[in-house]
């Protein structure tokens, strides 16, 4: 598990998260939370969108159906979290960019997100 997983909650809602994603008034992140976190982000290989206030990985899988099942995972987790990843697949290769438009950039949501999302990958 990398330095920057370790850090972060193993729980798909994220309990220790702050009280305002859990109470649903979301914020984008802090500069002292994105100083902390973003590079922890960049450690994970998660990178910085340019343009906007959003983060960005790519993921490669052995073919399609391991790409599928990842982005299967993915999709049931965003869907209880009711926050949607935007992505692209081709084959094996799937985009994935994370951003909180309820607040129109970073929140905790999308750093919740991104956990779950390279803990799914290593499925």
């Amino acid at each position: 598990m990398s330095v920057f997983w370790a850090e972060m909650s193993t729980s798909p809602f994220c309990p220790s998260c702050p009280a305002t994603l859990q109470a649903g008034k979301i914020q984008t992140l802090s500069d002292e939370e994105r100083a902390h976190l973003l590079p922890l982000l960049r450690n994970a290989q998660w990178v910085e969108a340019v343009g906007r206030d959003a983060i960005y990985k790519e993921f490669i899988f052995k073919d399609f159906n391991q790409a599928f099942g990842f982005m299967s995972r993915v999709a049931l987790q965003a869907e209880k979290m009711d926050h949607h990843p935007e992505w692209f697949n081709v084959y094996n290769k799937v985009q994935i960019t994370l951003s909180t438009h309820d607040c129109g950039g970073l929140s905790q949501r999308d750093i919740t997100l991104a956990t779950f999302i390279d803990q799914a990958s290593l499925m």
